[in-house]
């Protein structure tokens, strides 16, 4: 007796993509492109000019009412009450444990009303979450809006050059992190935030999630783009860039196993804020002396390439951890990998091996992120 498959989700944009051809994958239960052009053609674009990516797989949830601040100081655990309306902050949702329900941007779109953007494979999780905890929170109002919006981002440094041909917003006036509402290809109300997961500066718009409109945005900002060398870009490409710029992600960097100060983010857990969930195991950890394992960067020094999964040791090989990404960098031509390793092999210079087909091949820890954009991008 044959077990009954689950159909994988699909954007808006699906038939696009099939239509370019593009190579696609299960992604969290998506059907989503991996790759196009190629995946080192796709990073370069985005590190040297502009590259378009599907991300409308990614969730939405917005908190209203006016109990949604408290809501959000309680959920997450960066300090919301400091964004101004139109600022964006990265954040995370915690378990009581302090390790990660999801990592999220928060959006402040009034005094009583908040966006949080969730990631693709937990939308579910999150939604189911966020609905437990609120149902204890006083007026505040929980609706899930992932399916009514098509996500676009626009990224490279050419990326404000060709959005600005499509809309009468001045970008120049939107901060990294900042948003504006305007018009987009003839949306009105079209929300244009100025974030990212490739650490190039860049736009992600949110339009309406019909199949026509989303094609005609699409094609619209190829167009846009097309003096620029604009590529649309697949999953593929998204990973190497993030893995430049060492942006967690959800699964590999910070999971329901791994606490915040484990992952290095303990800057976005503001401690002095109040309470929230997960405070208190991060206040235990930091009084017993902080983390005992911590995420590194890693440069291979031999030939080999680390790849996720790939066990980390000592040059003797003592066991220490395993990879969580790596990958050829394309920019940067080199190898890199970021790993979890005990405290005290993660000082900058250690050197450390890793086991790649059964061979110890050298590495060393380097600062992070690996790649940086030397200055952000102008209209």
């Amino acid at each position: 007796m044959s077990t009954p498959t689950t159909e994988l989700r699909k954007t808006p944009l699906n038939g696009v993509h099939r239509a370019l051809k593009a190579k696609m994958v299960d992604f969290g239960g998506w059907d989503m492109p991996v790759e196009y052009s190629g995946l080192i053609a796709e990073h370069m674009a985005v590190r040297t000019g502009v590259g378009l990516f599907d991300v409308s797989h990614m969730g939405d949830i917005q908190l209203r009412g006016p109990g949604a601040l408290a809501g959000v100081q309680q959920l997450c655990m960066n300090d919301a009450s400091k964004l101004a309306v139109g600022q964006a902050q990265y954040s995370a949702m915690l378990y009581p444990d302090g390790s990660f329900v999801d990592d999220v941007v928060v959006h402040k779109f009034s005094e009583n009303d908040y966006l949080l953007v969730i990631n693709a494979g937990t939308r579910e999780k999150d939604v189911q979450w966020v609905r437990s905890q609120a149902a204890q929170m006083h007026s505040c109002h929980v609706s899930d809006y992932s399916d009514y919006y098509t996500q676009l981002a626009i990224q490279g440094p050419r990326a404000a050059e060709t959005l600005a041909k499509l809309t009468n917003v001045d970008l120049s006036a939107i901060k990294n992190y900042w948003f504006k509402w305007g018009t987009v290809c003839g949306l009105p109300n079209t929300l244009i935030a100025r974030t990212g997961y490739t650490g190039e500066d860049g736009f992600e718009i949110y339009v309406p999630s019909d199949v026509a409109t989303s094609e005609r945005v699409w094609n619209e900002v190829l167009e846009a783009g097309k003096e620029f060398g604009i590529l649309p870009c697949g999953l593929g490409a998204r990973n190497t860039l993030r893995l430049e710029s060492a942006m967690a992600l959800y699964g590999h960097e910070i999971s329901e196993t791994i606490n915040v100060l484990e992952a290095g983010l303990g800057r976005y857990a503001k401690m002095d804020k109040g309470d929230f969930i997960g405070r208190d195991a991060l206040a235990a950890v930091e009084a017993a002396g902080g983390a005992k394992r911590k995420l590194v960067g890693l440069e291979m020094v031999e030939r080999g390439i680390g790849r996720d999964g790939y066990a980390v040791t000592t040059l003797e090989g003592a066991p220490l951890g395993s990879i969580t990404s790596g990958s050829p960098a394309p920019f940067l031509k080199k190898n890199i990998a970021l790993a979890y390793v005990p405290a005290e092999y993660a000082a900058v210079g250690t050197e450390v091996a890793v086991e790649v087909r059964g061979q110890r091949v050298k590495a060393v820890v380097v600062p992070t992120p690996f790649y940086k954009r030397s200055k952000p991008g102008k209209v």
